[in-house]
């Protein structure tokens, strides 16, 4: 699957989102607060999974030929989304495991 340049943007933004949500949340500070009360230092680290799965449109909705950007994520996109600790996995559709049915 190619993904282009929107949903990558829209992708980006969705983590953004994610940590500004955590950053700002006033349960989480509180929680870290009453730790930091008890003498712990508190590192958060989250990792979030962002599985996207393309649903078949009609002839009439298709996307324009010249917004897709073929091949996978460039290592620029892959560095920044981990940044934000997202990690991002193009395969969405996994392959039936024959060893299961052995």
């Amino acid at each position: 699957m190619a993904l282009n340049q929107k949903v990558k943007h829209l992708i980006q933004k969705l983590g953004e989102a994610i940590h500004e949500t955590v950053s700002e949340s006033e349960d989480i500070a509180v929680v870290v607060k009453n730790i930091r009360e008890e003498g712990f230092d508190v590192l958060l680290m989250l990792e979030a999974t962002i599985g996207l799965n393309e649903v078949e449109s009609a002839p009439d909705q298709a996307q324009d030929a010249t917004e897709e950007i073929e091949g996978p994520f460039t290592n620029s996109d892959l560095s920044f989304l981990k940044s934000l600790r997202i990690s991002v996995n193009e395969n969405d559709r996994s392959e039936p495991d024959d060893t299961a049915s052995a």
